[in-house]
């Protein structure tokens, strides 16, 4: 490469303030994770009315969620590679199309498998969508705001749960399982908005011409200190997916088998603990800018360990309600640092690869989440199964501890 390429190259390493450019492609990112999050609540709302309707046993409901997830890694590992190879905006509306197309699809389905094959083809597409679009908004943002720009993603996807929680209750009764499916349609008008208003990082731009032929898979494996970093956040992205996924999807079910609620005090009950995981995310991005990403990280850990024991030990609904906020501001708030974290820690020419890779398989072992959540609380009961995540995080703090440095700041490779 000549020196004027090098030059070049070097000038676009980051920018230097929050222009239109990277706002748009906040926002693309944020709309397009928003939908993910509407999708995925929105089954756990309708996994009764598919069981009935479907007769579907309890493992079968379980292991459409677990499907979507497995079907995340896939699509992580596939478009993650192509958004390194051949552009962020392009492959992250074929993403989005292709989740909403199976999504819709899915209000067709006569039965088990074939409803299971939809929502796994739908998953990849959702694997894909995470990964690019925070590559996308690490690379557009300065590194002084990285992390809030990263949590403001992250908000996007609980906006789109919290939307599905007060939706649902309301449409459900009325257009049934299959209309709110048909609903998931929508999401390829997204897609159209992203392709035309979007444009790639000049990082990006910039770096690719320079990029060797080795596959960005391998990258992340390339020596042990990098190999190192690839475990790390594989520990930390699964530990954040199980714990979100198994409380979230079990929460409404629980809360009407325990309290006897309806759907709708069941919404309200979700809605307030997503309400709480949303400013947890909000303040996790803030905060991880001023004092660090691992003082942010342990904290936040700390706060899940106890959180979901004492959530677990609670008995009165009012407590449930207030306490349910506290645990969600914890358990998902730390969904606000892995987009700036995993930008930081990985080159350009592997960073979508690294997002979905490593976070989709984290998503891939979180899809257990229900089914083991449901297990154990089969076996035992429900705040046995919530307690035992605090294990879980613990493990997480170690894993940050020996595993993942701190990179406050630093400049994109």
């Amino acid at each position: 490469m000549s020196d004027n390429q090098t030059a070049t190259a070097e000038s676009f390493s980051a920018p230097s303030e929050v222009d239109s450019k990277a706002r748009k492609a906040l926002w693309g990112a944020a709309i397009g994770y928003a939908m993910d999050g509407f999708d995925l609540l929105i089954l756990g709302f309708m996994l009764r009315a598919i069981s009935a309707d479907l007769q579907l046993s309890q493992a079968q409901a379980a292991s459409l969620v677990t499907a979507t997830l497995v079907g995340a890694v896939v699509g992580g590992l596939v478009f993650g590679m192509l958004s390194d190879r051949i552009g962020r905006v392009r492959v992250l509306t074929w993403t989005i199309v292709l989740f909403a197309v199976f999504t819709g699809l899915c209000a067709l389905a006569q039965g088990y498998w074939d409803l299971l094959i939809y929502r796994t083809i739908a998953g990849l597409g959702l694997g894909g969508e995470f990964g690019i679009g925070m590559a996308l908004v690490a690379e557009a943002w300065p590194a002084s705001k990285r992390a809030r720009a990263s949590s403001y993603v992250g908000l996007g996807w609980q906006l789109g749960v919290l939307a599905a929680a007060l939706v649902s209750p309301l449409l459900l009764p009325v257009i049934g399982w299959r209309g709110m499916f048909a609903v998931g349609i929508f999401p390829a008008l997204v897609a159209y908005f992203i392709r035309y208003s979007l444009h790639e990082p000049e990082i990006f731009v910039a770096k690719v011409k320079e990029q060797s032929k080795q596959s960005a898979l391998k990258l992340l494996v390339k020596d042990w200190e990098t190999t190192k970093l690839s475990i790390g956040m594989v520990i930390l992205c699964s530990v954040q997916n199980f714990g979100y996924y198994g409380v979230m999807i079990w929460l409404p079910n629980y809360l009407a088998s325990r309290f006897g609620f309806a759907l709708t005090q069941s919404a309200m009950w979700t809605a307030v603990t997503i309400a709480g995981m949303a400013l947890g995310i909000f303040a996790f991005g803030h905060i991880a800018d001023r004092i660090g990403r691992r003082p942010a990280f342990f904290a936040y850990m700390l706060g899940a360990a106890i959180m979901v024991v004492v959530y677990s030990r609670l008995t009165d609904p009012t407590q449930l309600l207030i306490v349910g906020a506290i645990m969600g501001f914890f358990v998902n708030g730390m969904l606000g640092g892995y987009g700036a974290l995993i930008s930081e820690l990985f080159p350009t020419a592997a960073r979508a690869t690294a997002q979905n890779v490593l976070f989709n398989i984290g998503r891939g072992v979180g899809g257990f989440g229900p089914v083991v959540i449901g297990a154990i609380a089969g076996l035992y009961n429900f705040e046995t199964a919530i307690a035992l995540l605090a294990v879980l995080y613990v493990i997480d703090i170690l894993a940050m501890w020996f595993l993942i440095p701190e990179r406050r700041g630093a400049e994109l490779e």
